[in-house]
């Protein structure tokens, strides 16, 4: 029978008190595993009712899962959860909550609108991207032009450069390319200063159009136009009598552009990850690629027995009691979401593993495009949560250590309608430029027909922004006699 009914104002309390509990749940997701085992060391010793298990093998498996979990037992250690459901039937008030909860449980589509706003809620790192978002909610385009200026930021990359084609963005969004190149206009008036660019020169430019009163503006927009490559040379002589400047005038227009940022996105760059530890290794098992995340990282936690038993010690205070319960509460719920983030994370390693497997056996000529919408659908979670689960993990394959996020990439049409990574096409490129005669460089035109002939159409554009990622340079300045 249920517990009496909670009033509205113990309810809400009840959701706040809730509601941090979730958040660490969502924030251990996204840890990196020396982050989650650093945060897992801090609670142990601010609650004392959690306790590390030196010998893990010592622990036995039916005190480790319940019978309903026993078929996610292959990533053994974890004391992931020691009687939970059994410690928590010994607080009839943690009960009677939950029972209560169950009958005035809301929809499952109210309950998982409020799951994914929990989950969008967390706080994380902004990224160039989210901050040019965050300005385009200001600007007075219509609707259309919204989509399509969310279209030309997610082909922004990280320097913070614009390297989408605008044929292929051109022919998606039906519109015009003056247009699109007025909807790109808008983006590049956003912070930081020449974001948005689509070369060197116009990042530059972009910068020196918002310097004010400078009386080296004139010279300074010269040298960007049409000398940046006599200034990375250092042909001081040759610059000083094209812009008919001395030395002394020529340094201060020089410093004027090396104040500039050539890549206004790093400052958006995440910092300080000086350490990289695989959290899933994939081994081959009855001729199959199986994705196995490594507990061994982590503390080996449960519940102390002793402070179970002192709930049922009649000679112990209520005021103890209320203590010990709400640290066992905070303990077993710590141990759940720990429990979780594995499973969620071995999931979708195994999804990428599945997909990916002729990578495994062939390298990155067979990576195939994935996306993380197609992993969230097989996996039956938010697409979130996959983007969450990939941040900043690593995964160690028979092709050496990668980042998880790495396996997702967009592909390009191939032969037969095939679609090939964009990864796949680059190293395809970069092969190519190794072998060719260095007296005769491929251009960009040879390229697109040698990727042609082995059935992948790519464009000239394309091509070139994939040279400029790979950092190799056009074919006049790879010539050599």
């Amino acid at each position: 029978m249920a517990g009496p009914s909670l009033s509205l104002s113990q309810q809400q309390r009840q959701i706040m008190t809730l509601a941090p509990q979730l958040r660490q749940s969502l924030e251990m997701l996204q840890m990196p595993v020396l982050e989650l085992r650093a945060a897992i060391i801090k609670e142990m010793e601010v609650n004392p009712t959690i306790e590390d298990v030196s010998d893990p093998a010592e622990v036995m498996l039916s005190d480790a899962m319940p019978e309903k979990e026993e078929q996610h037992a292959t990533d053994d250690g974890l004391d992931f959860n020691p009687d939970i459901d059994a410690i928590l039937a010994q607080d009839d008030e943690w009960r009677d909550y939950f029972l209560q909860g169950m009958e005035n449980a809301p929809s499952c589509e109210d309950a998982e609108e409020k799951r994914q706003y929990l989950f969008d809620s967390v706080r994380q790192k902004k990224s160039l991207q989210d901050h040019l978002m965050e300005q385009l909610t200001l600007t007075e385009l219509s609707e259309d032009d919204r989509e399509l200026a969310l279209m030309l930021i997610g082909n922004i990359n990280d320097d913070g450069y614009f390297t989408g084609s605008l044929p292929d963005i051109v022919m998606v969004s039906g519109r015009n390319e003056s247009h699109v190149l007025g909807i790109l206009k808008v983006i590049q008036s956003f912070d930081p200063p020449g974001v948005g660019a689509r070369t060197l020169r116009e990042c530059l430019m972009q910068q020196l159009d918002m310097v004010e009163d400078s009386p080296w503006e004139d010279e300074a927009r010269l040298l960007i136009d049409q000398h940046l490559e006599r200034l990375a040379a250092h042909d001081e002589k040759f610059l000083c009598k094209t812009l008919s400047l001395n030395r002394e005038e020529l340094s201060h227009v020089i410093a004027l552009v090396k104040s500039f940022n050539p890549r206004p996105g790093r400052a958006f760059e995440a910092q300080n990850t000086e350490y990289v530890e695989p959290e899933v290794f994939v081994v081959r098992e009855k001729g199959r690629y199986v994705a196995r995340v490594d507990n061994d990282n982590l503390p080996h936690i449960h519940i102390s027995r002793n402070y179970r038993k002192l709930l049922e010690d009649k000679s112990v205070n209520a005021e103890t009691k209320s203590y010990i319960r709400e640290r066992i509460r905070a303990g077993a719920f710590l141990i759940r979401s720990i429990y979780q983030r594995q499973d969620t994370i071995r999931k979708i390693a195994q999804e990428i593993v599945d997909n990916q497997t002729e990578f495994l056996n062939r390298g990155i000529a067979g990576l195939r495009p994935m996306t993380m919408a197609e992993v969230a659908n097989k996996v039956g979670v938010h697409e979130t949560t996959v983007s969450r689960t990939v941040a900043n993990k690593y995964m160690h394959t028979p092709r050496g250590l990668f980042e998880m996020k790495y396996f997702f990439n967009p592909g390009l049409k191939g032969k037969d309608g095939i679609s090939v990574s964009n990864k796949s096409v680059q190293d395809l490129i970069k092969r190519l430029v190794e072998t060719e005669d260095p007296a005769d460089p491929l251009s960009d035109q040879a390229i697109e027909a040698k990727l042609a002939e082995q059935g992948v159409t790519v464009a000239r554009r394309t091509i070139a922004k994939y040279r400029g990622i790979l950092k190799i340079p056009p074919s006049h300045e790879r010539r050599r006699n």
